[in-house]
């Protein structure tokens, strides 16, 4: 028995294992900097779906019931801000840093303070963000792409507020970005060449060379955003000698490859979901890769589909309209491998592998409304009306928190050491699956009949389309009430995880990596 000082005992328990409050605040644990993104990503997803519920609830009848425009305004403003950078975003972060260094065999991340940091500047951005909701004015109403010149000449005095919240934000993305790419350059195991990484490695891999292009390219379009509104520039200002069509060019060079950030990490998580309960070796490994890297790429020359009705030239509308149908193909690709992974495998169907399922059918879905979106002529008619709408949350609903919901169950053994309640699991799987197609899918016909977005009233004749899709809206918020209860009982306790809690699942991406291949097997094994 070896005989401890005092003095070290002091050192071991105040240098190296702080405890309770100082343990969150101080952690450059990866696993602990994971669960705190994960727990924040998990409170800001019930904040913007609060907010969804106000926008559907005013929704639910035509006339104005509940909340005043400009209120309704700051809702579907604050309601997409929170969701993209505060939901989504932070849990692939938390995902990246829970399960990336397990991946590829390192011990931590690289950069384990600066991943401490990159954490604890996120809670401050979204309070000043809130915060901003209550100054005199009002929050920001400008809707969540803050189109000049209203957000510089029409807007109020939040602007300022929301600037700052962005730029902290978006300091927090590019430090996990750094953080990932380091890791995962520096840090893989020996033997562990870059086409054996597991693709929820790739994917991020990818995603973070993505954040450390765009997130600089918003940073400088909302600081001309201020500078417009407060310093007397007129970047965005016609009479100045600006151009309000600037700020959409400059805005969607960043916000196109934003939403391949929000779903290349999803396409990893389902490329490890899937092989594990079909018990096959993924299908067309490397053509994953290089379709990844390829929409990545891709996604840097469509953003001006987003501005087909600002009066470009032909030659433009034409370039955009290909550049974006091409994106289709590597997407195709995806879908491809992954159902060719699931034939004849022994399938079975846990609740990850039931939202992993539902991710590809109704992504394939928003994929195709957005192939139809992609095609000038067509857009001219479904711009800024519901059938955008129902476009961007098949994909970034059914696609981006589906997946997010597939990764939580899949993991959760490996992260608390218990199994989920599966009944509930299951349930929670049926009432989202059910209630997410009751609200996005009837917004597909009021877009095509013409209902525009972002208003609080409507004509008469989306009255009974849009009361269908506000109960979807409810229903989805309150089923997620399960997912809550699943997670927090499987924290506090229950049924121990085996070793391998997908049993007949061989080589699991968090098995101690080897140099060999991904999954070990190649032939089925047989179904009991």
């Amino acid at each position: 028995m070896s005989t401890v000082t005092t003095a070290d005992h002091h050192d071991e328990h105040h240098d190296h294992k702080p405890t309770g409050i100082k343990r969150w605040l101080f952690t450059t644990n990866h696993k602990d900097i994971g669960s705190l993104y994960l727990i924040f990503a998990l409170a800001m997803f019930f904040l913007g779906g609060a907010m969804a519920m106000v926008i559907r609830l005013e929704l639910f009848q035509p006339g104005l019931q509940f909340v005043d425009p400009q209120f309704f305004n700051q809702m579907t403003t604050m309601h997409g801000l929170i969701m993209v950078f505060g939901a989504v975003m932070p849990a692939f972060t938390g995902l990246a840093n829970w399960m990336i260094p397990m991946m590829i065999g390192a011990p931590d991340m690289a950069l384990p303070r600066m991943n401490n940091w990159s954490f604890w500047i996120l809670p401050f951005a979204f309070l000043i963000l809130i915060i901003s909701m209550f100054l005199p004015g009002g929050g920001p109403d400008f809707g969540w792409t803050f189109y000049a010149p209203l957000s510089t000449t029409y807007s109020n005095d939040s602007t300022a507020l929301f600037v700052f919240a962005v730029h902290i934000m978006g300091i927090s993305s590019i430090m996990g970005a750094i953080n990932v790419i380091v890791t995962i350059v520096n840090m893989r195991a020996p033997g562990m060449t870059w086409m054996k990484l597991p693709l929820f490695v790739w994917t991020w891999l990818i995603t973070a060379f993505l954040l450390i292009m765009v997130m600089p390219v918003l940073a400088g379009v909302v600081t001309m955003v201020l500078t417009d509104k407060y310093f007397a520039t007129s970047f965005f200002d016609a009479a100045g000698g600006g151009d309000p069509v600037l700020f959409q060019h400059i805005f969607w060079f960043f916000g196109h490859p934003e939403v391949y950030i929000m779903i290349l990490p999803a396409f990893g998580i389902v490329s490890a979901i899937v092989p594990t309960f079909a018990r096959k070796k993924l299908f067309g490994y490397a053509s994953m890769v290089y379709a990844t890297a390829s929409i990545a790429i891709l996604s840097f020359l469509v953003w001006a589909h987003h501005m087909f009705t600002t009066g470009m030239p032909v030659f433009a509308t034409l370039f955009f309209m290909y550049t974006t149908m091409l994106i289709a193909v590597p997407t195709g690709v995806k879908v491809f491998n992954w159902v060719a992974t699931m034939w004849r495998g022994a399938m079975t169907f846990e609740v990850p592998m039931m939202f992993a399922l539902a991710f590809i059918v109704l992504f394939t879905i928003g994929g195709l409304s957005g192939v139809m979106l992609a095609i000038t002529p067509a857009d001219f008619q479904y711009h800024d009306t519901y059938f955008v709408v129902a476009h961007f949350h098949y994909v970034l609903v059914s696609g981006a928190v589906f997946s997010i919901v597939a990764a939580v169950y899949y993991w959760l053994p490996k992260w608390t050491g218990h199994m989920y309640d599966e009944k509930l699991g299951q349930l929670h799987f049926w009432c989202s699956l059910i209630s997410v197609n009751l609200l996005f899918f009837p917004m597909h016909f009021v877009g095509l009949a013409g209902m525009p977005r972002r208003i609080p009233d409507y004509a008469l004749q989306f009255a009974d389309f849009n009361a269908f899709v506000s109960v979807g809206g409810f229903l989805f918020g309150l089923s997620q009430l399960i997912f809550l209860w699943v997670v927090i009982k499987c924290a506090r306790g229950g049924e121990k995880a085996p070793a391998k809690p997908w049993e007949g699942a061989e080589g699991l991406e968090w098995e101690v990596p080897s140099p060999a291949p991904y999954h070990t097997f190649d032939t089925p094994p047989q179904v009991k």
